[in-house]
């Protein structure tokens, strides 16, 4: 029960069913699973420890994340996403290429919506994760990347960027299975560093949140 009260909670901050800021009762969640306080308490510690909410002198609630600090993530996952491509070009195998190219094609095949997008897209981020075969980098990168979906828009809305990222996953493709591991990170690099800057574009002008 404690676990599914975790993933049901965890999913619906992800999903944006409830907001950065909002209190988490843990009477009113108890009686919304029907359940005890006890796997509530539970599940709001391990959201807690992977810093989705916070304890507050008045309670719990879904935590804040400051565009500074969304910045501050994307420059480590800059680091990250490079290893993984890295890793990926040197010991994905041919099911994991296979996978890479499947993701690839659904991708171009994604219309003009947003957020059908950046799932695409994350698809695609996900395969190269898996496809490095390291355990710690994919725990890190979808640790990182649950405080970045869980804004409502995206790096990805317009054409123009939406165009270049499908570029830069060929680019990326052909790395991988070349095997040319440097030049692989190197793409992988350049490509979330672009990203980075959009987003930083997109604060500029609006303060909007959220990322690829």
């Amino acid at each position: 029960m404690a676990t599914s009260v975790y993933d049901t909670i965890r999913q619906a901050i992800v999903d944006g069913r409830i907001k950065p800021g909002e209190p988490l009762s843990e009477n009113r969640l108890a009686t919304e699973f029907g359940t005890s306080r006890t796997p509530v308490r539970e599940a709001l510690h391990r959201l807690e420890i992977e810093a989705l909410v916070e304890r507050l002198p008045r309670g719990v609630q879904v935590r804040e994340t400051s565009p500074e600090e969304i910045i501050d993530i994307y420059d480590v996952r800059i680091t990250l996403e490079g290893a993984a491509a890295r890793a990926a070009a040197e010991r994905a195998t041919e099911l994991d290429r296979r996978r890479l190219r499947a993701a690839q094609d659904a991708m171009v095949t994604t219309g003009s919506d947003a957020r059908a997008r950046a799932t695409a897209n994350r698809k695609f981020h996900e395969a190269v994760w898996a496809a490095s075969h390291s355990a710690t980098l994919v725990d890190l990168l979808h640790r990182l990347n649950v405080h970045l979906v869980r804004y409502p828009t995206t790096t990805l809305e317009g054409d123009d960027r939406w165009s270049a990222v499908l570029v830069e996953h060929e680019q990326l493709l052909a790395a991988i299975d070349a095997r040319d591991a440097l030049r692989a990170r190197e793409i992988a690099e350049s490509h979330m560093t672009a990203a980075r800057e959009v987003r930083m574009s997109m604060y500029a002008v609006g303060g909007s949140q959220a990322a690829q």
